[in-house]
């Protein structure tokens, strides 16, 4: 199952990422997918606010490739899409961040998938016009599963 959420506006985009880090438990892992352009930072930016860090603090790792966000709750933020190959990607040590004590999303997942965990959510932006944005959500295991109900119950602008 998987549902769409359709921004009209970096507010929806923005209201996406709240209610879903809301929704978050510590060692979820969340897999960023789509173009330049698709929304993926300003969803990071927005999560991050969520578990309680200032979102003008978060930008595209694109060049130091992972960004830490420590506190309470923490964030990590992962970009591959300068990565060659799975190799690089894994010499970041990402089970340390899978598995620890907060969440992980990955921009350009796609590139790495073979080195992300078997359960994690996906979501796949991608740009409609120049301000609106549609963004698939899928849960890939129980746990996300559930975030993927949840969160489509939560936004109310959804259509399977």
């Amino acid at each position: 199952m998987a549902f769409q959420f359709i921004s009209e506006s970096e507010a929806d985009t923005r209201r996406l990422g709240l209610a879903l880090g809301a929704l978050l438990f510590d060692g979820a892992v969340v897999a960023l997918n789509g173009p330049l352009g698709a929304g993926k930072t300003r969803l990071v930016q927005a999560v991050a606010e969520a578990r309680g860090h200032d979102p003008r603090d978060v930008v595209s790792p694109t060049f130091t490739l992972i960004q830490e966000y420590r506190g309470a709750r923490p964030v990590y933020h992962f970009d591959a899409y300068r990565l060659r190959d799975d190799d690089e990607f894994l010499n970041l040590g990402p089970d340390e961040y899978f598995y620890g004590s907060g969440v992980s999303l990955v921009e350009w997942a796609e590139r790495v998938a073979g080195c992300l965990p078997a359960e994690y959510l996906e979501i796949a932006g991608r740009p409609t016009a120049p301000s609106m944005r549609e963004f698939t959500i899928s849960g890939h295991g129980e746990p996300y599963a559930a975030i993927e109900t949840e969160l489509a119950a939560a936004l109310g602008n959804w259509a399977t």
